[in-house]
């Protein structure tokens, strides 16, 4: 058996063997389980948390999701970033014939035909995209929406360099790599802390031998991390919520609020001019963004009522209003659910889908009402000062 991917460490009494694998790669899976086979480890760790476990057990997990408590909770951009990643996954499996994850697919069986543990060494995939959500700022998130947007309609094949990349990270990686292009710190929530938490959970396997099935891009880390000790209560913690896009998110409110009133008391006329051109570019944008949606008429209606009024409450969003009416009016259906794995794929499948349908009202009529608040209050201003 060949020893390339494979890096041997002792740690103690404990003799650890790390699989560098490629997550699009046949020849990766194969050799899990050999190495698996041979070695008959006490544990076996994947490169998996229990989410994504659970996906691969169970192919119908879609079934079980609950629309309204995704809108409530407000999870939809979450889910959208997850879904993008399975189409980014489904484009190249259809495109080379690979399934991505296989490897770790064997893993998992070759760990039950050895009668090891299996540990799921990876952290939560949400944890690690709230650290991300929570380092970037307004700008950042705004750009890492539109490409992960970009990335889902994007019909462009893979070449076969940047398969080769890809097979050398993964797939949270592949997609977000132009990203953490512009944002280096990224690299710490994405890369550095999960080869901390990988390495801590490696380490503290049960059993004297342990194998880990690991992308490649994180054996060099693990290797320098799995040396120190890692607090794993820490780094799953969800960064606290910086105060200051709590106060910008009020103060500008109150001061559209300030001016208007102002305005009406010094000017009724350009008051009311005020009001006009904050309803009508609040509305206006976020109904343009539920009829790119595709939404339904009354969530369009909805869009164009609620902005004005939910762009002067952080605590609201237009999105909230217009996704709660959508999946009233048009609620997912089983067959939805069902057919979510395929309707990712494509752009047609993502607007023909009921359930990606009311994501992306909830998106788009946020981002409307986001551009309809700027628009709003600039002019706002500008009839402030014209009129003062």
């Amino acid at each position: 058996m060949s020893e390339d991917n494979i890096t041997r460490l002792q740690i103690k009494d404990k003799e650890i063997i790390l699989i560098g694998t490629a997550h699009v790669s046949k020849a990766s899976a194969e050799q899990v389980k050999e190495v698996i086979e041979m070695e008959q480890p006490d544990a076996v760790c994947v490169e998996l948390d229990a989410e994504r476990y659970q996906s691969i057990q169970d192919g119908n997990k879609w079934k079980d999701m609950d629309i309204f408590k995704v809108i409530k909770e407000k999870k939809a951009a979450l889910l959208l970033i997850n879904l993008a990643i399975s189409s980014f996954q489904k484009r190249m499996a259809k495109q080379f014939g690979i399934e991505a994850g296989q490897e770790m697919i064997q893993g998992i069986e070759s760990a039950k035909e050895a009668g090891a543990e299996l540990v799921l060494a990876d952290r939560n995939i949400q944890i690690t995209f709230s650290r991300i959500w929570g380092s970037i700022g307004l700008k950042g998130k705004s750009m890492l929406l539109m490409q992960i947007i970009a990335g889902i309609f994007s019909s462009e094949s893979i070449s076969e360099e940047e398969l080769e990349e890809i097979k050398q990270q993964d797939t949270i990686n592949a997609m977000l790599q132009e990203f953490t292009d512009h944002f280096p710190r990224l690299k710490k929530p994405l890369i550095d802390e999960r080869d901390q938490y990988l390495a801590q959970k490696i380490k503290t396997a049960p059993g004297d031998k342990v194998v880990a099935v690991l992308g490649a891009a994180h054996v060099s880390g693990i290797q320098k991390e799995i040396q120190k000790d890692h607090d794993l209560k820490q780094l799953t913690t969800k960064p606290p919520k910086s105060i200051t896009p709590k106060i910008i998110g009020w103060a500008i409110p109150i001061l559209i609020i300030g001016i208007i009133v102002y305005t009406f008391v010094a000017n009724p006329a350009a008051g009311w001019q005020q009001m006009i051109s904050w309803i009508l570019w609040n509305g206006s944008l976020s109904a343009i963004g539920t009829i790119i949606a595709l939404g339904h008429p009354l969530a369009i209606l909805t869009a164009f009522i609620a902005a004005p009024f939910t762009s002067l409450n952080p605590l609201l969003s237009a999105g909230l209003f217009a996704g709660f009416i959508q999946a009233y009016f048009w609620r997912p259906t089983v067959r939805d659910f069902e057919d979510l794995s395929e309707d990712v794929f494509s752009v047609k499948g993502f607007w023909h889908n009921k359930a990606t349908r009311i994501l992306l009202v909830i998106v788009f009529s946020n981002l409307g009402s986001v551009l309809g608040t700027f628009a709003g209050g600039v002019d706002v201003i500008h009839l402030f000062f014209r009129n003062l």
